[in-house]
């Protein structure tokens, strides 16, 4: 029998933006590696291999975690962010609240990303949501391309995430 890999990932707020990400979901691993870098932190995630689906929640849950252990006291613990990508723009507002929701006029669930079933982003946002505990708004304001959806998504989510992680004041 194969060894399998643990889940959990690092944040490391005020890096570089790089990311080593291993979510055995290509394309997830390159909306990662996009959050990652927009967000300006340095993120290494491993996911135990399994069914793709459930690989995207463990994601989701594992940053979550990890962001929430990463927020300095003192940080802002707010963000809102809009950035596009290519025709798609969406926007992205966010709040460490402690009571994790999700709100968003997102739904992808027609889409088959990278063969995977269901709407990916709405699943892994809600274990984000619910690792971190926080409170997410998604807004599609424009965007046709499964893709550039999904990218401008997660850009705009690394942004909010790292304005929640500055210093007030």
């Amino acid at each position: 029998m194969p060894a399998t890999r643990p889940s959990g990932a690092r944040v490391v707020l005020g890096g570089e933006g790089r990311a080593r990400v291993a979510t055995g979901v290509s394309v997830f691993d390159h909306l990662l590696t996009l959050l990652a870098r927009h967000a300006g932190f340095d993120l290494t995630l491993e996911v135990a291999p399994g069914d793709p689906d459930e690989e995207v929640a463990a994601a989701g849950r594992a940053l979550g975690q990890a962001v929430a252990e990463a927020l300095p006291e003192g940080s802002r613990r707010h963000g809102s962010a809009v950035v596009p990508a290519d025709e798609a723009l969406a926007h992205v507002s966010l709040e460490v609240s402690g009571r994790p929701l999700v709100v968003s006029n997102v739904d992808l669930s027609a889409s088959h990303v990278a063969g995977l079933q269901g709407d990916v982003v709405a699943r892994f946002l809600q274990e984000l949501a619910e690792g971190a505990g926080l409170t997410v708004h998604v807004r599609l304001i424009d965007g046709k391309d499964t893709e550039h959806v999904l990218e401008t998504i997660f850009k705009s989510l690394g942004v909010a995430l790292a304005q929640a992680g500055r210093q007030r004041g």
